[in-house]
């Protein structure tokens, strides 16, 4: 058994692997992106991203360790801009963020790795200043995994940060709880990235990327089951309790068309934020 397989062991109850995965499909062109426009990317300054999801017309989901450093302080929300169905250089619509809030059980890590506790709590909203057309990008549903062992995830990545890349089935390898771990091709930057459950028709989000291990072998991501956590992290946007809020001035608006942006020169950091490793035994 490699390190990987007894990690995922040591941390979740194992469950059958039966199929391959897929490998990983580049999504640009418009007829590829269009069941997906509602993915994007979540930029950090200039300096940092990782994967969100519209789960409404203004609240993109994603994980809570983009939005908090390793010493627990909030990033600026005005620095942060959300771009659904981003893809070289264009992007379906884009909007700054007004509010944000990470589940108040979150803890950031110092170090970098992420416990179980800290993955079973690394999930964030962050409310858009202006919404975005739901006819434009249609929001994903969250609810709890099937039985099945078989999920999708879309994201960004580093080294392919310019578009979304859709493996379309990578395997379940086990649950502990509301512990999920499976062995999707995701890297720094798909922090965030949703796992979508695509048994029922259209696709809906049963977990996000929080974090994973690589030993050259494959990949191992962890996440969690998201509905009572979306509930609470409503409640906090509603309550204003762990509501991190944009600087006075203006939050950009949402831009409700195709539009294209710069990426960044040579010097741009891409995914500094961030896809952490949780440390082995």
């Amino acid at each position: 058994m490699n390190r990987i397989a007894a990690l995922a062991l040591f941390l979740l109850t194992a469950s059958p692997v039966l199929a391959q995965n897929t490998g990983l499909e580049r999504l640009s062109r418009p007829d590829q992106i269009i069941s997906w426009k509602a993915v994007g990317r979540v930029d950090i300054g200039t300096s940092a991203f990782c994967t969100g999801t519209l789960i409404a017309a203004d609240l993109v989901l994603t994980a809570a360790h983009c939005l908090i450093d390793r010493n627990g302080t909030p990033y600026p929300v005005e620095k942060i801009t959300f771009r659904a169905g981003f893809a070289d250089g264009a992007a379906v619509a884009e909007a700054g963020v007004a509010r944000a809030t990470a589940h108040d059980n979150y803890v950031a890590s110092k170090t970098g790795k992420q416990d179980g506790e800290q993955i079973r709590f690394d999930v964030a909203l962050l409310q858009l200043s202006q919404p975005i057309s739901t006819a434009l990008a249609p929001p994903f549903a969250v609810d709890r995994p099937s039985d099945g062992d078989k999920v999708s995830v879309v994201s960004y990545a580093r080294g392919r940060e310019a578009a979304l890349s859709w493996q379309r089935a990578c395997t379940v390898l086990g649950r502990r709880g509301d512990l999920i771990a499976v062995d999707c091709d995701v890297t720094f930057g798909s922090s965030g990235a949703p796992v979508f459950d695509r048994s029922q028709g259209r696709a809906r989000i049963v977990s996000i990327i929080s974090a994973g291990v690589n030993d050259g072998a494959g990949t191992v991501a962890f996440g969690m089951e998201l509905p009572r956590l979306v509930s609470d992290l409503k409640q906090q946007l509603r309550s204003g309790r762990a509501v991190v809020t944009a600087a006075t001035e203006a939050p950009k608006a949402a831009t409700n068309a195709v539009r294209r942006l710069s990426v960044g020169g040579a010097d741009r950091k891409v995914g500094g934020a961030r896809f952490v490793k949780v440390p082995g035994n």
